[in-house]
């Protein structure tokens, strides 16, 4: 029963995602988000507090019968929500002395219960408060509280963007719109490599025109766990930029409801069979790296090659697409995720075709070679050096040609 609710969640939550990666003014953003959790909690009402730092408070910009109201930040539950930023569940809400009754009094509605969680953006930035208030049938539970923080982890993310690219856009005329765009697409980028014991991380994206379609993200699963996402959404632009960004909010969340592997690869896919044209994919590389074993187990939609380095004796392994790419054909049934082991020394490498097919004026290829050399020749360099030297070496080989396809280059190396 356990494992259905999850999955009941995980598809209505992908699916307030993909409704959310939608391009919204900041009102219409905060209705959805209120209206998403009132739905999915089986609740009476929602309310949105957004966070003003300049005068430390919380105010309500959008709620289900109410007008607006602001509050000191240290005020009532959702002040300590917002300091403690902590979950609070309060089952019943004039037992509970921290309860505010004066808006109960002020508006005539009776709070019975209350889920009140922090909406926090990135780089740990409070973005607000979200309240859900009188579940419809008893008072909220673990699950309603676990469903609830993934679309809380969601919907700060999208406001976050929403109010970012918003401020952007009044301080800018029409024509710096698409500047805006990149702005806001490199702001999900990783801000710093993940720690993981033993390894050493890094990545790049250098994308053709203002704004691209590759992604990479890495989403700590444990302490010894780390999932790393890398892919590239057909064409350039601000289209395949949100569907770029679409997978990573949508990964986001699958992995934050529990699912393995497997499972957030094949939902993911099959949304985006339903959201995207039928002349637009996604090639993605969806890999779970364990320090405990020092294994990978991974399936690349249409990414390819994966690269594998082997330090001890200086080969190269070369693993093709296991599968079809996201978003061209449902996966009714996938097969078993590749593996590979990282030795002492080894580099796994995912590369998108941007460095691979980089011609110069004669019309060659970097490609495989051009890629080998330049690992052969640092591979006692950390990763962020050796990412910028097959940066500099595939610009160098194309010389004057402009760069005419996204780049992206993630390197994870086990520690020798």
């Amino acid at each position: 029963m356990h494992s259905q609710i999850e999955t009941e969640a995980l598809n209505r939550l992908l699916d307030v995602t993909r409704k959310l990666a939608a391009p919204f003014d900041l009102d219409t953003m905060l209705q959805e988000v209120v209206d998403a959790a009132r739905n999915i909690l089986d609740a009476d009402r929602g309310t949105v507090f957004l966070y003003d730092e300049a005068k430390d408070e919380l105010f309500i910009k959008v709620a289900t019968g109410l007008q607006t109201i602001r509050i000191p930040a240290d005020k009532g539950i959702v002040g300590e929500c917002a300091q403690s930023r902590q979950v609070i569940n309060v089952p019943d809400c004039y037992a509970d002395d921290r309860f505010n009754k004066a808006i109960d009094k002020q508006t005539g509605y009776r709070t019975r219960c209350m889920l009140t969680l922090p909406l926090i953006g990135y780089e740990d930035s409070l973005i607000g408060v979200l309240q859900i208030l009188n579940k419809n049938n008893g008072t909220f539970d673990d699950q309603d509280e676990y469903v609830a923080v993934a679309l809380a982890a969601q919907a700060a993310v999208v406001l976050h963007r929403v109010t970012m690219t918003e401020a952007m856009i009044a301080s800018e005329k029409l024509d710096r719109e698409i500047t805006v765009a990149r702005d806001v697409q490199m702001g999900t980028l990783p801000k710093r490599m993940p720690s993981l014991a033993g390894y050493d991380v890094a990545g790049t994206f250098t994308p053709t025109d203002q704004t691209g379609g590759d992604l990479y993200d890495f989403i700590p699963v444990s302490d010894e766990q780390l999932f790393v996402l890398m892919g590239d959404a057909t064409g350039h632009g601000i289209g395949p930029a949100l569907s770029a960004t679409q997978v990573r909010a949508m990964l986001r969340v699958a992995l934050r409801l529990g699912a393995n592997l497997d499972d957030a690869f094949r939902h993911i896919n099959d949304q985006l069979v339903e959201d995207l044209p039928d002349d637009r994919f996604v090639t993605a590389f969806f890999g779970l790296l364990d320090a405990t074993d020092h294994s990978v187990r991974f399936h690349s939609g249409g990414q390819g090659p994966i690269l594998h380095f082997h330090a001890a004796s200086g080969d190269y392994d070369w693993y093709e697409p296991s599968t079809f790419p996201l978003g061209y054909m449902d996966q009714s049934s996938l097969q078993d995720p590749i593996g590979i082991e990282l030795a002492p020394g080894d580099i796994l490498g995912l590369i998108s075709d941007g460095i691979y097919e980089y011609e110069n004026e004669a019309g060659t290829q970097f490609g495989q070679a051009g890629l080998t050399r330049v690992i052969d020749a640092y591979r006692g360099n950390s990763m962020d050096e050796l990412v910028q030297l097959i940066m500099q070496a595939t610009y160098g080989h194309g010389g004057s040609v402009p760069q005419a396809d996204d780049i992206t280059v993630v390197l994870i190396r086990r520690l020798p």
